[in-house]
């Protein structure tokens, strides 16, 4: 049960306010002015506020105010009740960070949607949504309902790749975003000598190719194809649309395309810090925690030598070297290619 608070000076108002919001189902505690409302909410932290305005001792502006100052309080939804409907106040109250404005006299409908659509939207900017497709396509459904689906799904091209083909090269510019049906996916970055340093691995489900497209800048990474892929392609003029579409749901997509920056911030900082040996398992552990399958007991994997040793930062002779060692410590094991991991709390526990 949603526990609201109401803050309103008149007696009568107040109460037939409740009684709409309790018949409806919510928990409502009441105040009769600005102070004692703060005072509630620091006491019970409550779902969401609906505020007067215009109240003696401390208005609904006061209310606000102090509540932005409270960060156990900030983020409440606020829904302010005024009889005024002067655009300068609803430009003030906005400013100051109010969710929503309901204009006395209300009917009960205006009064429940305004509550019920502002808890469900704190509801999803709550949501924690995986990193792929799951997760994209749920986020769309809660934000714009089933038809985003439908469209983020309809009459796509789907290009095919062989292993090792590049998808698209550091340097060009973006003109689509990338979605993986089936297969794997690298991306990878080269220095002035050609060596590679992977910087990215995407599997079936994910997303790729969206920073550039993001910062409106040229690819600072080349993709390329681990094994055959399916790649669906979505133009970047309707990926663009559909930022632009709903702020909640720009808002949320970006949050969620972003979520690997501290993964690649830890990489680089391992990579600079930490012994060959280290480097190697946490490597392995990396592709264990992309590709690992549901149904698989031990993690196997074939991949190049030379693609691992691009995980791993180091020369491919050192990794091979590290794999062997691996393998004689009974920490992994090498079969036609395929690295299976039989020891997989010793590689996270690997020292420096």
């Amino acid at each position: 049960m949603k526990h609201l608070l109401l803050i309103e000076d008149n007696n009568e108002i107040r109460e037939n306010t409740a009684e709409i919001l309790e018949l409806a189902g919510y928990k409502v505690r009441t105040a009769e002015n600005g102070k004692v409302g703060v005072e509630m909410a620091l006491e019970q932290k409550p779902d969401l506020i609906i505020c007067d305005i215009m109240m003696p001792v401390l208005d609904g502006y006061g209310v606000l105010h102090l509540l932005n100052r409270n960060p156990d309080l900030t983020g409440i939804p606020f829904i302010f009740l005024t009889a005024k409907a002067e655009r300068g106040d609803f430009r003030k109250g906005m400013e100051m960070g109010a969710d929503d404005y309901i204009t006395k006299p209300f009917s009960d409908i205006e009064l429940l949607n305004a509550v019920e659509s502002r808890i469900r939207k704190t509801e999803l900017f709550a949501k924690n949504y995986n990193s792929d497709v799951d997760g994209m396509q749920q986020m769309l459904k809660d934000f714009r309902g089933d038809t985003a689906l439908k469209e983020l799904a309809a009459d796509r091209h789907i290009n095919h790749y062989k292993k090792k083909q590049i998808i698209y090269s550091e340097g060009n510019h973006p003109n689509r975003l990338y979605f993986i049906q089936k297969g794997k996916v690298k991306t990878f970055k080269t220095n002035d000598a050609g060596k590679e340093l992977t910087v990215g691995l995407f599997n079936e489900g994910d997303f790729f190719g969206y920073t550039a497209l993001l910062e409106e800048t040229v690819y600072k990474e080349t993709a390329e194809a681990i094994e055959d892929c399916d790649i669906a392609i979505v133009p970047k003029e309707e990926f663009e649309s559909l930022l632009l579409s709903n702020k909640e749901v720009t808002h949320k997509f970006i949050k969620l395309l972003a979520k690997n920056i501290s993964e690649k911030e830890n990489q680089l900082l391992g990579l600079a810090y930490n012994s060959l040996r280290k480097r190697v398992a946490d490597a392995l552990l990396t592709l264990e925690a992309k590709y690992h399958k549901e149904n698989q007991d031990k993690f196997s994997m074939h991949i190049s030598r030379e693609d691992l040793a691009n995980i791993a930062g180091t020369a491919t002779e050192s990794l091979i070297r590290t794999l062997s060692d691996f393998k004689s410590e009974k920490l992994i094991e090498i079969s036609e290619g395929n690295i299976i991991i039989t020891n997989q709390k010793k590689l996270a526990a690997m020292l420096n």
